[in-house]
């Protein structure tokens, strides 16, 4: 059985709904878990909701002050030892009419973010000889989507990137992988035309959206002992929308 007694744990997006779900599963298997995120009424929401666990304003656009996170966050838990890279943005718009800023703001957050988190957390975990690290990508990094270029981009490039990080730091005893989701149900998701998201269903062969829970029971094993020889992969979540 997974169990995470005695893991410092950080959940970036953590007032999201995947975000959510990633905290409640981490708690539950006994993880000493922080939760940061952009809006202090969510994460007051999520720390009254779980009460065991630590959260933390930041935003990740602060490139400059990624390494002084880090290190406080370890400071607060009392070490770091696994770290989920589950916050981005969207800033959709076909790709003629994309303005450069809706370009940069993508990418900086969801990828430049989750590379230098990724980067200072492994010094940490050196220290340990001991880590895991899960990035949150999406299928349309594999696929593509119209009005995403710059979200498939970011996504694509962070899977990447996991590929390098694991290359390096394999024979450290930290992991790194990476989890796509495809369409799951979340406020963004519940906000999408009755016709839409009938078209969305009837492309997934399992016909039904998927949860946050699904994506968390697979960053779970993605974090534990039991994935210790598991490390450079991207395991789809997606109901057989894309198969790789």
């Amino acid at each position: 059985m997974i169990n995470f007694k005695n893991k410092n744990i950080l959940i970036t997006g953590a007032s999201g709904g995947i975000g959510d779900s990633l905290v409640k599963k981490f708690v539950s298997l006994g993880g000493n878990v922080l939760g940061s995120g952009t809006k202090a009424e969510k994460l007051d929401e999520l720390k009254k909701k779980y009460s065991n666990i630590k959260v933390k304003k930041f935003d990740m656009a602060e490139h400059s002050r990624i390494e002084e996170f880090i290190d406080n966050v370890a400071l607060e838990l009392g070490g770091l030892d696994i770290l989920i890279n589950n916050a981005g943005i969207n800033k959709d718009n076909l790709s003629l009419r994309m303005k450069d800023e809706e370009w940069k703001k993508v990418i900086d957050i969801n990828l430049t973010s989750t590379f230098l988190l990724s980067k200072h957390a492994i010094k940490k975990m050196l220290k340990n000889k001991f880590g895991r690290v899960v990035n949150i990508t999406s299928v349309v990094a594999h696929t593509g989507n119209l009005g995403q270029s710059n979200y498939s981009a970011s996504k694509a490039a962070i899977i990447g990137m996991s590929k390098s990080f694991a290359i390096e730091y394999a024979k450290k005893n930290i992991t790194i992988n990476c989890v796509s989701p495809g369409f799951i149900v979340s406020d963004m998701t519940m906000n999408i035309a009755d016709k839409v998201k009938l078209y969305l269903t009837s492309r997934i062969p399992m016909g039904k959206l998927g949860t946050g829970e699904d994506v968390s029971n697979c960053v779970a094993f993605l974090s534990s002992d039991q994935a210790s020889y598991v490390t450079g992969e991207t395991i789809h979540v997606n109901g057989g929308m894309y198969m790789s």
